[in-house]
C-alpha cells in the first residue's frame, strides 16, 4: 500500500479523472479511449474486460427447455459443452423436508440434453401413487462429467393420454423472510409464468401472477402457528409458519446464527457448484429441530466473485435450495459477504511488473442500479428496506446530481423480534476487491464501513436503546473488528495498517480501517443493549472479548485510542462449511476464549433479561461450548 502511495505522489498521474455517463464519478482514472471505458495508468491503457462466458449459468441449469416424449420428459441445458449425468427419483411427499429418492438409474447429459426415462419409476419404484393420480414431483442432481455436483433442481410431470408433459414447477422456495407479530413474507420463484394461489389455513389469502412472486402476509396474530398452502396449476405445496412474538414480549425464543458456507474440498454436497450444501443442510435441521424463531446468515453463502451474473445467480439458486430444508418452515435473514462480489474486471496488467500484486483490477459491478452485487442480492432474497439509502450525499460524494454509488437496500438494515433488535451491517459494500488498486481506482476495502453506514449503526444503537419494549441489540457483520484466524492480513486489521480505507473519486478518506474499528467498537459498547458482534469471514467459530487492557493497537500507534464504557464481545462464527483457519498469533489473542474449527450452530436462547448460548456441530452434534451472555 504504502508503495502505490508513493508511487502516486512520485508521478502525479492519479487525478481525480471522473467516468462518463457510462461510468460513476465515485471511481478515478477512468476514461474512455477508442469507444471504450478502462483504466488510464501510467501511459497505459487497461479496457474493461468481456463478461466471462460459461455454459453454467442460472438460465441453463435452473431452467433447461423441457420436451414431451412417450417414455419420459427430454430436458435441454441450452449448451452442448455440458455433459454428464442426470440421477432423479420422486419426491417424498411424506417427508417433511419433501426430499427426492434419487433412483438407480441415470440418463446420460449429451451435447447438453438428457431424456429422463419415467417409465422406469412404474410398479415397484411408484411409492408415490403417481400412476393413478397423474402427477409425478421428480427431483433430479445434475453432474459434470469430472463427477463435480452443479446443481439439484425440481420438475413435476403430468401424465395424460399415455404421454408424459412437463408442467409448471416451484424451483425455488417456498423461502420464509421477514417474520413479524402480524404476518410474514413468503417468497416463491417457478420456472415459468403461473397464476399461484396462497392459501393460509385452508381459506384463501391472495392471489398473483408471475415467475418470482413475493406474498406479503399480514393481519395475522402473534405467536401463532399457521398452515399455509401455495397452489400453482395443478399443484399445491403445503407447509407452516409461526409469527413473530409481539415486539417486547418476554416470552422465550431461540435465533441461530451462522455464516460462511462458500464451497469446500473433499468432493460430493461439500461443493455443489458454490456452496456446501451437506453442511448447510444439516445445519438447516438441527436448526429447525430445535425449533427457532429465525436463521441469521451473514455472508459468503457462495463462492462467488464473478463478473457474469447468471453463474452467481446460479450459485445463489443452490444455496437457496441446501437451506429450504429450513426456510420452508422458519425465516431466514441474509447479510452479504466478500464472496458476494459481482465485479466489472478491467483488462490483465503487465506480468512481468516487479509488483506481483499488479495482476487485474476488479470493482463493484455497474451500473449500480442494475448490475451491482448489491442489486443481485436484493434480487435473490426479500429483506428489510430501512437502512440507508447509500453512500450518496456523503461529504465525500462527488456529485450530487447523480448516483454515484449502490444502494443499501436489503444489504444494511434493521428488525426487531420480541424484546430483541437485530442491526445488520454490510462490510464489502461497494468492493473493490483488492486493496492496493484502491488509490488508482477508487472502491471500499474489504472490512470498511463507510460514513453513512457508520451514521446508520449510531442512529439505531440510540433508538433501541431508548425503546423500553428492548432489551437486547445484536449487530452482525461479515468482516470481525478483531481476526484471530486467517485474516490477520485483512478485516479490520491488516497487520495492523491504518492507512487502508476507502477512496472516492480518487482522494482517500479521512479515516482509516483502524480508526474506524475504534468508531465501530466505540458506538456499540455505548450502547446500554448491545451484547454481542456476530461476525464471520474466518472459518472457524472464534469467542472474543476486548476490554480497556486488552492491547488492540499496533507498535508506534500515534492516533487517539478507544476508550470502552464496558467490555466488548465478539463472536465469529464462520463455520458453516467453507475451508477451515488455524488460530493466529496477534496482540489480543489471550483474550479469545473459546476456539475451534468444528462447523458450528449458534443457538441464542432468549429468555427475558437472560440470554444462554448453546454451540454445536451440526455433523456430529458434538457440543463446542455453552455460555451466557450478561445483561449489562
Amino acid at each position: 500500500m504504502k508503495k502505490i502511495l508513493a508511487l502516486w505522489i512520485l508521478t502525479g498521474i492519479l487525478t481525480s479523472c471522473h467516468a462518463q455517463k457510462d461510468f460513476p464519478e465515485s471511481y478515478s482514472n477512468i476514461t474512455r479511449k477508442n469507444g471504450k471505458t478502462g483504466i488510464e495508468f501510467k501511459g497505459k491503457f487497461y479496457p474493461v474486460k468481456a463478461i466471462k462466458e460459461t455454459p453454467l449459468t442460472y438460465e441453463n441449469i435452473a431452467e433447461p427447455e423441457i420436451k414431451s416424449t412417450e417414455k419420459g420428459v427430454e430436458l435441454d441445458f441450452g449448451n452442448p459443452a455440458i455433459e454428464g449425468n442426470l440421477y432423479y427419483g420422486l419426491i417424498d411427499e411424506t417427508s417433511r423436508y419433501k426430499m427426492p429418492v434419487l433412483s438407480k438409474r441415470l440418463a446420460k447429459i449429451q451435447r447438453g440434453k438428457a431424456h429422463v426415462n419415467l417409465t422406469r419409476l412404474t410398479g415397484k419404484y411408484d411409492f408415490t401413487g403417481w400412476e393413478k393420480t397423474g402427477k409425478i414431483r421428480l427431483g433430479y442432481r445434475i453432474i459434470d462429467k469430472k463427477g463435480r455436483i452443479i446443481a439439484d433442481n425440481r420438475l413435476n410431470v403430468l401424465y395424460e393420454n399415455g404421454r408424459f408433459i412437463p408442467s409448471v414447477t416451484m424451483i425455488e422456495g417456498p423461502f420464509l423472510s421477514m417474520p413479524a407479530p402480524e404476518g410474514i413474507k413468503i417468497q416463491v420463484t417457478f420456472d415459468r409464468e403461473t397464476e399461484a394461489e396462497l392459501f393460509i389455513n385452508g381459506k384463501p389469502y391472495a392471489k398473483s401472477q408471475g415467475k418470482y412472486i413475493v406474498f406479503d402476509v399480514k393481519n395475522l396474530k402473534p405467536s401463532t402457528s399457521y398452515q399455509y398452502t401455495v397452489a400453482y396449476g395443478p399443484w399445491k405445496e403445503t407447509y407452516t409458519f409461526e409469527t413473530a412474538p409481539p415486539k417486547g414480549s418476554r416470552q422465550p425464543f431461540v435465533f441461530a446464527y451462522a455464516s460462511d458456507s462458500r464451497n469446500a474440498k473433499g468432493g460430493g454436497e461439500r461443493n455443489i457448484y458454490g456452496t456446501n450444501a451437506y453442511i448447510l443442510k444439516r445445519m438447516m435441521v438441527l436448526a429447525d429441530i430445535s425449533n427457532i424463531g429465525f436463521f441469521m446468515f451473514t455472508g459468503d453463502m457462495i463462492n462467488g466473485y464473478h463478473t457474469n451474473a447468471s453463474q452467481q445467480r446460479l450459485e445463489y439458486f443452490n444455496f437457496k435450495n441446501a437451506v429450504r430444508y429450513l426456510t420452508t418452515y422458519r425465516p431466514m435473514f441474509v447479510g452479504m459477504g466478500n464472496h458476494e462480489a459481482l465485479s466489472t474486471a478491467f483488462d490483465k496488467w503487465d506480468e512481468k511488473s516487479s509488483q506481483p500484486w499488479i495482476r487485474y483490477i476488479n470493482i463493484d459491478r455497474y451500473p449500480f442500479e442494475k448490475e451491482s452485487a448489491e442489486k443481485l442480492f436484493a434480487d435473490v432474497f426479500v429483506q428489510p428496506e430501512n437502512g440507508p439509502e447509500s453512500e450518496d450525499g456523503a461529504p465525500y460524494d462527488p456529485s450530487r446530481k447523480t448516483e454515484d454509488f449502490p444502494s443499501y437496500k436489503e444489504n444494511v438494515y434493521s428488525f426487531t423480534y420480541g424484546n430483541v433488535a437485530f442491526i445488520v451491517l454490510n462490510s464489502n459494500y461497494w468492493y473493490t476487491t483488492n486493496e492496493n488498486y484502491i488509490p488508482i481506482v477508487s472502491g471500499n476495502p474489504h472490512g470498511y464501513v463507510m460514513d453513512n453506514q457508520l451514521a446508520f449503526l449510531k442512529k439505531e444503537l440510540e433508538r433501541f436503546d431508548a425503546d423500553s419494549s428492548i432489551d437486547h441489540i445484536f449487530v452482525t457483520i461479515h468482516t470481525p473488528l478483531f481476526p484471530n484466524a486467517g485474516h490477520a492480513n485483512n478485516d479490520m486489521w491488516y497487520s495492523g495498517n491504518n492507512e487502508i480505507r476507502a477512496w472516492v473519486a480518487g482522494k482517500p478518506l479521512k479515516k482509516g480501517i483502524i480508526e474506524r474499528r475504534d468508531q465501530l467498537m466505540k458506538a456499540m459498547t455505548d450502547s446500554q443493549k448491545f451484547r454481542a458482534l456476530l461476525a464471520g469471514d474466518e472459518h472457524n467459530y472464534t469467542r472474543l472479548i476486548i476490554d480497556n487492557n486488552t492491547p488492540i493497537y499496533p507498535e508506534g500507534w500515534q492516533e487517539e485510542k478507544v476508550k470502552l464504557r464496558r467490555p466488548f464481545i465478539q463472536i465469529t462464527n464462520g463455520a458453516a462449511g467453507a475451508p477451515y483457519y488455524a488460530l493466529e498469533k496477534l496482540p489480543w489473542t489471550e483474550h479469545v476464549k473459546k476456539f475451534s474449527t468444528q462447523n458450528a450452530l449458534m443457538l441464542f436462547e432468549i429468555n427475558g433479561k437472560n440470554i444462554n448460548v448453546t454451540v454445536i456441530n451440526p455433523d456430529t452434534l458434538e457440543k463446542i461450548e455453552q455460555f451466557v451472555i450478561p445483561a449489562q
